[in-house]
């Protein structure tokens, strides 16, 4: 009996220490799938990767950069059409009834297959200088595309850039509502031990309670606006949602310090390298030389010409010589007195058809030559279309005027804003060292019973005020800064 309840202990225990290492396992193989899923759904971004993948991904700018394609590819084929323009046919047709014979341009009425074979050659030699004008327009087109593409670009960067900080703008707002949630729930802590001992009214655990539900609505409001602006920043790249999202702040300088430009700095920069204005200048030049191109047709054009065709008829046939015969014919002569017969020579024949390459040799023309074409009336086409032109090219004028006017209000109004901005930070850090200073003897004051719970709320929310306005007036100081170094070009 005894033997068999230890056999039996021993059993259980097996059973036991089985049951014990399934479950170390199960654990075990949950840990490294959660470790997994956490590795594969954490993607970390840094700035650069960030616009690397918006340039990549962005829809307007792929399509901004397919239109400079096109740009190009027409600036291409201006200078191609100062080549020749080299044209051959080919023809083979059946005719049956009364037709011309193209080997002996005669009448027959006959089935016939006939074929043509030709190739001409027009060389340009000057057309009113449209060429040479319309190469000038279509390089200054694609120049001016490219600066599109260009700014385009840079448009985008700046956006990027803008969300960037706006996200790393919501994860310290994020981190100091976390921060003041935790001092008030440090307080009612300590409070609710000092109210255990009467030492304190328990209105003040009360209010001091209230004052942690709203830090903790604080903290909710911000996780969603660093949710929000994550959502906003996948979608500017154009790539999913990642809920595991993060952003590299390595690198990142955050320091807050006066401008270093003047208004008339910044818009004299931007001037000269803003892709924007570079695109509306080569714009105005590209429609001057529309301007010349559109004149070009008041002038007489001169090219070369030469052609080269041959021919071929199933009704050709060629004729042998078989030699002669000699025949009476029905005139006759008087040798005599006697009327004799005149005998003719009448030669003999054999015909047979011509090959079809044969033809084609024997058959080849060819002509050239000069040819000048000279407009003399056209309905006034071209005195409208020159007249288009040059509205064009004033427009053109007119955009590039607004575009500069606009460029400046915009650089002095971001001054104005950035010039603000660091005014107003520099008057809240100082805010938030009285404010803190006061909120640390308002603490002391507080649990030694001195002051209310309203009086203590008080000195922490202007602490939690100023602290919070100081991260908003931090990351606008930087939004700001990058505006002002989009118009300066520092952006790269």
């Amino acid at each position: 009996m005894a033997n068999w309840l230890m056999n039996n202990k021993v059993f259980i225990d097996s059973k036991q220490n089985i049951k014990k290492m399934k479950t170390r396992i199960l654990f075990l193989c949950i840990l490294i799938i959660m470790v997994t899923l956490a590795n594969a759904q954490s993607t970390t971004l840094t700035l650069q990767q960030s616009i690397e993948t918006a340039l990549e991904h962005n829809i307007l700018t792929r399509q901004s950069e397919l239109q400079m394609r096109n740009a190009e590819i027409n600036y291409k084929q201006a200078k191609n059409n100062r080549l020749p323009v080299v044209e051959s046919g080919y023809n083979y047709g059946f005719n049956s009834g009364r037709s011309i014979d193209p080997f002996t341009n005669g009448y027959i009425n006959q089935q016939l297959r006939s074929s043509s074979v030709n190739a001409q050659a027009v060389v340009p030699v000057f057309k009113g200088f449209q060429l040479k004008n319309s190469i000038r327009q279509n390089e200054l087109s694609f120049a001016s595309a490219t600066m599109e593409w260009q700014q385009r670009k840079d448009e985008l960067t700046l956006q990027v850039i803008l969300a960037w900080l706006q996200i790393l703008s919501n994860e310290d707002a994020l981190v100091l509502a976390k921060q003041q949630a935790e001092v008030t729930s440090q307080q009612v802590k300590r409070l609710e031990i000092i109210a255990t001992e009467g030492a304190t009214s328990p209105a003040n655990v009360s209010d001091l309670k209230g004052q942690y539900a709203g830090d903790e609505l604080a903290v909710i409001t911000a996780e969603n606006n660093l949710f929000s602006s994550i959502v906003s920043f996948t979608q500017l790249l154009n790539i999913p949602y990642d809920t595991g999202l993060k952003i590299d702040r390595s690198g990142f300088n955050d320091t807050i310090k006066m401008y270093g430009a003047l208004p008339a700095e910044i818009y004299t920069t931007a001037l000269q390298k803003l892709a924007s204005v570079k695109a509306i200048e080569l714009k105005v030049k590209t429609s001057a030389m529309a301007v010349s191109v559109a004149a070009a047709a008041f002038y007489p054009t001169v090219s070369l010409y030469g052609v080269l065709n041959t021919n071929y008829s199933s009704a050709a046939m060629l004729s042998k010589n078989l030699g002669y015969t000699e025949l009476p014919g029905s005139d006759y002569v008087v040798v005599n007195g006697n009327s004799l017969p005149v005998i003719t020579r009448q030669n003999k024949f054999s015909s047979q058809k011509i090959n079809y390459s044969t033809q084609l040799n024997n058959n080849l023309a060819s002509a050239y030559g000069v040819s000048v074409s000279i407009p003399l009336f056209n309905s006034f086409r071209t005195r409208s279309g020159v007249r288009l032109a040059k509205n064009e090219e004033k427009s053109n004028r007119l955009i590039a005027d607004n575009i500069k006017f606009q460029l400046r209000q915009a650089v002095e109004q971001a001054y104005i804003n950035i010039t603000t901005t660091y005014k107003r930070y520099t008057v809240l850090q100082s805010q938030a060292i009285a404010y803190a200073e006061s909120f640390r003897i308002a603490g002391i004051r507080f649990e030694n019973g001195v002051i209310n719970s309203p009086e203590y709320l008080i000195a922490k929310n202007n602490v939690d005020r100023t602290n919070a306005a100081i991260i908003t007036t931090r990351y606008e100081y930087l939004l700001r800064m990058k505006v002002l170094d989009f118009y300066m070009g520092r952006l790269n």
